[in-house]
């Protein structure tokens, strides 16, 4: 028998072993971006709604327009009480389903510019 005859096809085998690893792999890669993306994001929204909320404006409102429709979906958004401060929240979408796995808060202050 020559060398290497009995492992014909060895390294198909392997690879197809290995390919469902790969995907996974790559897919948490990916979930990893969106979520780094999700609060990145979520920071632009608080600074932006805090900057509303500072000049008497809709802070929702300014959050929403600082996010992607996909990121809009269960947003939330806290103004303090003495109008300084909001908090945002925003769901980190799942790359594999269309649910969320969870949820990024940010928060911003800005001292009140409203007269």
């Amino acid at each position: 028998m020559p060398a290497g005859r009995g492992e014909k096809g060895q390294a198909s085998v392997e690879m197809t072993a290995l390919l469902p690893l790969v995907v996974l792999l790559g897919a948490l890669l990916w979930q990893a971006v969106v979520a780094g993306q999700a609060l990145w994001l979520s920071g632009a929204a608080a600074r932006a709604a805090a900057r509303a909320a500072a000049v008497g404006g809709d802070a929702d409102a300014a959050a929403r327009a600082a996010l992607p429709p996909r990121l809009e979906q269960g947003l939330r958004v806290r103004t303090a009480r003495d109008g300084a401060g909001v908090r945002v929240a925003v769901r980190v979408p799942s790359v594999l389903t269309h649910g969320s796995l969870t949820t990024v808060e940010s928060r911003a202050a800005f001292p009140s510019q409203a007269r």
